[in-house]
């Protein structure tokens, strides 16, 4: 395919997304979760006092990360939620990003993360039913760039 043509079925493809869409932006609307230390603070912070159940939501990183830099984070759930963010305790920020959905969303997302050093990923997801899930997954992050 030509390249001209190429772009311009690619802005004609942008001209037809719903003029609907929104995203809440949080470091708008809850700047304190983005300076929070720890995964409480932020959870807090975010989303008020709630007990979270530890299902519903599948995460998964590896054991062992070779790069700190840019380690992998799997999610997947099967329940329709609200919002869904990515929190972790080896940077001094806890939050990394929140995602906000509709009950359509299909969950299954890979992203890439930094953590200076091992620790531990958590995922909160706000359910459509008002309920909240999380996932809690501990990584060490290797010295040196290596996993040995």
């Amino acid at each position: 395919m030509e390249r001209r043509k190429f772009l311009g079925l690619g802005l004609a493809a942008v001209a037809l997304v719903p003029a609907s869409l929104s995203a809440v932006d949080f470091r708008a609307t809850k700047p304190e979760a983005w300076t929070a230390h720890t995964i409480a603070d932020a959870t807090k912070a975010l989303y008020g006092e709630i007990k979270a159940e530890e299902s519903g939501i599948k995460l998964n990183v590896p054991k062992i990360a070779s790069n700190g830099g840019a380690v992998p984070v799997k999610i997947k759930s099967d329940i329709a939620m609200k919002s869904l963010t990515i929190l972790q305790d080896a940077n001094p920020e806890a939050a990394v990003a929140t995602f906000t959905m509709d009950e359509n969303t299909v969950i299954d997302l890979m992203v890439k993360i930094k953590m200076g050093k091992s620790g531990t990923i958590t995922i909160i997801g706000e359910g459509q039913d008002g309920k909240f899930y999380s996932a809690t997954q501990k990584l060490e992050v290797a010295l040196g760039g290596c996993e040995g």
